[in-house]
């Protein structure tokens, strides 16, 4: 289905964000940002929200959206500003989860470093979630007949480790919409022959045999690609090229630093390793740049600088297997 732009005349769209309300201004301090992000955030995503939000009460139960944006896209800024927008603006409860906070401990990453391949001791590919633990959770929060608590796991990336469980957050409240944001959501498993050849030194040096790639993909193909069809919206935040990530991810890493406590530095990247490590997140976030553009709800295109500069809105999508 060829993609149409949205009409701004079906929305209400705000570009003045003066006089801020408390929670805007809460947000802006969260992620360390001014208030340009502001003005761009009601140009483009506040209508989105009323979208959503109208989405929601056709559907009269509880919905999951999902976004998805490479490493330092904003993804994490975005879903945070949908979900307190929806929350405060149009009175429904919604909850934002990660798809990073359901990342498997250091302990059992080291496990399967050891088991399976050495790569995997790093986070990030398919294979190095608890996708056990992310379809139960979002099944109970969008179980409208819920009335147990639902606890949320949350990933301390300072440490590389799962928070314990008394720093999880804990919903009581029925849930009106679930936002999950992730950099491989939509992605879905390549033909084993076209991950033989590696695409980067990492894949040619340290997954000579191809393991790491092939394990990861049908975790991707076994596990992942199985929770899709929970999704009732998708949306993207699409970079101009996966060459912009060492960027933006450079950037995350510093905010990071300004977070962390004395004596903490070694836990923030430098160049070299940050490199490495985006290395990790290459070739899927690259098949995502080619093929989810065409299947999303909801495409943002961002420019070099991370600033939207064209949306296209499609009311069927198919990423879902």
């Amino acid at each position: 289905m060829n993609a149409t732009k949205q009409s701004r005349s079906k929305v209400t769209s705000r570009i003045e964000p003066d006089p801020v309300p408390p929670w805007q201004s809460a947000l802006l301090q969260r992620h360390q940002l001014d208030i340009d992000f502001l003005r761009s955030a009601l140009h483009w995503f506040a209508p989105l929200a009323q979208l959503l939000a109208e989405h929601q009460k056709g559907a009269n139960r509880p919905v999951l959206l999902a976004l998805n944006g490479c490493q330092g896209s904003g993804k994490t800024t975005i879903s945070d500003y949908l979900c307190c927008s929806l929350t405060q603006e149009f009175g429904l409860h919604a909850v934002a989860l990660s798809l990073d906070d359901f990342y498997l401990g250091h302990a059992e990453r080291q496990a399967l470093a050891h088991s399976v391949h050495p790569l995997f001791a790093t986070r990030g590919v398919p294979g190095t979630h608890d996708i056990a633990l992310l379809r139960r959770t979002l099944e109970q929060l969008l179980d409208p007949t819920r009335t147990a608590a639902v606890e949320i796991p949350r990933f301390d990336k300072a440490t590389d480790d799962r928070r314990p469980k008394a720093d999880w957050d804990c919903v009581t409240a029925p849930v009106q919409v679930v936002l999950l944001e992730g950099w491989c959501l939509g992605a879905t498993a390549q033909s084993p022959d076209s991950i033989l050849q590696p695409i980067n030194t990492l894949e040619a040096d340290e997954d000579v045999t191809g393991a790491w790639r092939r394990y990861s993909n049908e975790k991707l193909r076994l596990e992942m690609q199985l929770f899709y069809p929970l999704v009732d919206q998708w949306i993207m935040l699409q970079a101009p090229s996966f060459d912009c990530v060492f960027e933006w991810r450079r950037e995350q890493e510093r905010k990071l630093a300004a977070t962390l406590a004395p004596g903490q530095a070694n836990k923030v990247m430098d160049d070299s390793a940050l490199r490495r490590f985006t290395q990790h997140y290459e070739r899927i976030t690259r098949a995502c740049l080619a093929e989810l553009p065409g299947k999303v709800h909801h495409l943002y295109t961002l420019n070099a600088q991370r600033q939207v500069s064209a949306y296209q809105y499609r009311a069927r999508a198919g990423v879902a297997p």
